[in-house]
């Protein structure tokens, strides 16, 4: 699979981004989100945030994969996801 980078506004909350493509005449649609997972939000706000992002998503929408993980910041980590298509899988563009 190959990427092209587009740039997103930055947000202060979740964003709901669909996109659609045509790569050799053949048109997809693609459904992305991304989600603020606030550090206070962890069971354990003072742990390991590996541990505590592992803890939130956890509990995350199933019908949606984990695209890319953000650069945190000392407040929060922007997550995006990827809507799952038929059958689980995570769509390649």
């Amino acid at each position: 699979m190959t990427y092209i980078a587009i740039p997103i506004p930055t947000s202060s909350k979740k964003q709901d981004i669909q996109i659609e493509v045509t790569i050799n005449n053949q048109k997809q649609a693609q459904h992305y989100k991304v989600e603020l997972f606030y550090w206070e939000d962890c069971q354990d706000p003072k742990g390991h945030r590996a541990d505590c992002l592992s803890e939130m998503l956890s509990h995350h929408d199933p019908n949606w994969g984990l695209y890319y993980i953000g650069a945190p910041t000392e407040k929060f980590v922007p997550i995006t996801f990827v809507e799952k298509r038929e059958g689980g899988k995570i769509p390649e563009v």
